[in-house]
């Protein structure tokens, strides 16, 4: 099967930030996505809604984060750019400010090696473990060298007093991380305080491992 073309691959990237933008994983002119096409990304641009953005307006850059065509790009264009040439064999980035994320990525005493338990078998398989990043302003490069480092190990990670951001190897794979992360973000605010039961590392480690 040939893989899509460019108005292809701009046609999914419409439909998935409508779709995050429906369900309330992003508001305002918040988060972005991206997707590889060929050597450069398409990614959303700088100031725009995931409920309006259309085909035409995505930007394209190169794995550095460049501008090469259309409008400006987002401000964390770079952070997409930073993911993927971490995860070579990841095809497509997303990034919300979705509401119980940010909530959690703004608690103390965190673990910021894994900030979130794994409450759920999907979370364990989509997910796995959730690196916490410092606080860096939105569009601040120093970002860069730290989620890439990261994101060798990590197909997710939380940016303090921010946001998710997530790495797959498709669009829709993305789309089901970062809404998995959600949801277990959402239950472990609603769980504090009480005596939780996470899955044990061998459980974690058995849904990782491929059968």
């Amino acid at each position: 099967m040939n893989p899509p073309d460019d108005a292809a691959l701009r046609q999914q990237i419409i439909r998935a930030a409508r779709s995050l933008f429906a369900r309330g994983l992003t508001h305002g002119s918040t988060g972005n996505l991206s997707v590889r096409s060929g050597a450069h990304l398409l990614v959303t641009p700088t100031g725009s809604s995931l409920g309006t953005v259309e085909a035409h307006d995505l930007s394209v850059i190169d794995l550095h984060g460049r501008p090469v065509d259309g409008p400006r790009p987002s401000k964390e264009a770079f952070l997409h750019a930073a993911m993927l040439r971490a995860r070579s064999g990841a095809n497509a980035v997303v990034h919300t400010h979705s509401t119980h994320s940010v909530a959690v990525s703004c608690l103390a005493d965190t673990d910021q090696d894994d900030v979130l338990p794994p409450l759920t078998a999907y979370y364990a398989m989509r997910v796995g473990s959730l690196p916490l990043l410092d606080f860096h302003a939105p569009g601040d490069r120093a970002l860069e060298s730290a989620a890439e480092h990261l994101a060798r190990d990590h197909s997710a990670l939380l940016l303090r007093n921010h946001g998710p951001v997530v790495a797959a190897a498709s669009l829709g794979e993305a789309l089901d991380a970062i809404e998995e992360l959600e949801e277990t973000a959402k239950l472990f605010l609603l769980l504090r305080g009480m005596r939780t039961r996470p899955l044990t590392p061998a459980q974690r480690t058995a849904l990782r491992t491929p059968h």
